[in-house]
Protein backbone atom coordinates (compact mmCIF):
# COMPACT_ATOMS: atom_id res chain seq x y z
CA UNK A 1 0.00 0.00 0.00
CA UNK A 2 2.36 2.83 -1.16
CA UNK A 3 1.37 6.36 -0.68
CA UNK A 4 -1.10 5.87 1.43
CA UNK A 5 -1.55 6.64 5.24
CA UNK A 6 -1.46 3.27 7.17
CA UNK A 7 -3.48 5.16 10.44
CA UNK A 8 -6.02 7.42 8.85
CA UNK A 9 -5.89 5.66 5.05
CA UNK A 10 -5.42 9.26 3.16
CA UNK A 11 -4.58 8.80 -0.54
CA UNK A 12 -3.78 10.57 -3.46
CA UNK A 13 -6.50 12.76 -4.56
CA UNK A 14 -6.86 13.36 -8.42
CA UNK A 15 -7.43 17.43 -9.90
CA UNK A 16 -6.67 19.01 -12.47
CA UNK A 17 -3.87 21.25 -13.26
CA UNK A 18 -5.77 24.49 -14.61
CA UNK A 19 -3.60 26.82 -17.25
CA UNK A 20 -4.11 30.72 -17.99
CA UNK A 21 -5.65 29.30 -21.47
CA UNK A 22 -8.00 27.25 -19.52
CA UNK A 23 -6.08 24.03 -20.27
CA UNK A 24 -6.40 21.28 -18.48
CA UNK A 25 -4.46 18.19 -17.37
CA UNK A 26 -4.18 15.72 -14.63
CA UNK A 27 -2.71 15.50 -11.79
CA UNK A 28 -1.94 14.24 -8.68
CA UNK A 29 -1.91 15.50 -5.02
CA UNK A 30 0.26 13.48 -3.10
CA UNK A 31 -0.27 13.24 1.23
CA UNK A 32 3.13 14.00 2.88
CA UNK A 33 4.07 10.60 4.33
CA UNK A 34 6.48 10.28 6.78
CA UNK A 35 8.09 6.62 7.97
CA UNK A 36 7.68 6.18 11.68
CA UNK A 37 8.62 3.35 13.63
CA UNK A 38 5.54 2.66 16.47
CA UNK A 39 5.53 0.24 19.30
CA UNK A 40 3.12 -2.25 19.24
CA UNK A 41 1.14 -3.59 22.26
CA UNK A 42 2.76 -6.48 22.64
CA UNK A 43 6.13 -4.70 23.23
CA UNK A 44 7.14 -4.57 19.25
CA UNK A 45 8.44 -1.70 16.88
CA UNK A 46 6.98 -1.50 13.35
CA UNK A 47 7.67 0.88 10.80
CA UNK A 48 4.75 2.49 9.28
CA UNK A 49 4.06 5.24 7.01
CA UNK A 50 2.18 7.81 8.36
CA UNK A 51 0.78 11.35 6.76
CA UNK A 52 2.32 14.24 8.81
CA UNK A 53 -0.74 15.92 9.79
CA UNK A 54 -1.53 12.41 11.38
CA UNK A 55 1.71 12.41 13.18
CA UNK A 56 1.15 15.77 14.25
CA UNK A 57 -2.07 14.57 15.82
CA UNK A 58 -0.97 11.39 17.17
CA UNK A 59 1.67 13.57 18.93
CA UNK A 60 -0.69 15.70 20.29
CA UNK A 61 -2.96 13.27 21.68
CA UNK A 62 0.20 11.51 23.43
CA UNK A 63 0.88 14.84 25.02
CA UNK A 64 -2.11 15.07 26.37
CA UNK A 65 -2.62 11.60 27.94
CA UNK A 66 1.28 12.10 29.44
CA UNK A 67 -0.20 15.43 30.97
CA UNK A 68 -3.13 13.73 32.48
CA UNK A 69 -1.12 11.07 34.33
Amino acid sequence: MARKCEVSGKGPLVGNNVSHANNKTKRRQLPNLRSVKVTLEDGTTKRIKVAASTLRTMKKKAAQAASAN
